[in-house]
């Protein structure tokens, strides 16, 4: 398992389609995974710091989150199965314990940057699905 970090947002017109781009911190992989626009403008939104009057779906989400007092820990790439990325977010609750909630990868990624918390991808999925950037 990697920790990878969110490298660029490529957003295609033509194509109809957008892009998140994640590299391993410590390497040279990248894995791009399609996903659609809400989470992008999610994701950009609080990249960018703009903060809406009115709570967007993820914001509202670590809202509730937070008033349980439950915090994301880690959010992990595990698996790609025809063509689907599948991602699990890691909770802690201060009363709950820890719990493992399956997840798009699109909304965990728009999660994790609200709550600054690591991004993982398991090897399976960069020996799936993987380029070298050193290759582009």
């Amino acid at each position: 398992m990697q920790e990878v970090e969110l490298s660029k947002i490529v957003i295609d017109d033509e194509k109809k389609e957008q892009v998140i781009v994640l590299k391993e911190k410590e390497g040279t992989r990248i894995v791009p995974i399609v996903i659609g626009m809400n989470e992008v403008v999610a994701i950009k939104l609080k990249l960018s710091g703009f903060s809406p009057p009115r709570p967007l779906t993820h914001d509202l989400f670590c809202s509730v989150l937070k008033e349980l007092r439950v915090n994301l820990n880690k959010v992990i790439i595990d698996n790609l199965l025809n063509g689907t990325f599948h991602a699990k977010l890691y909770l802690q609750g201060q009363e709950s314990g820890s719990h493992i909630v399956d997840a798009r990868p699109s909304d965990s990624i728009a999660l994790a940057v609200r709550f600054n918390t690591p991004i993982f991808i398991e090897e399976v999925v960069f020996e799936k699905l993987s380029l070298n950037i050193e290759d582009l």
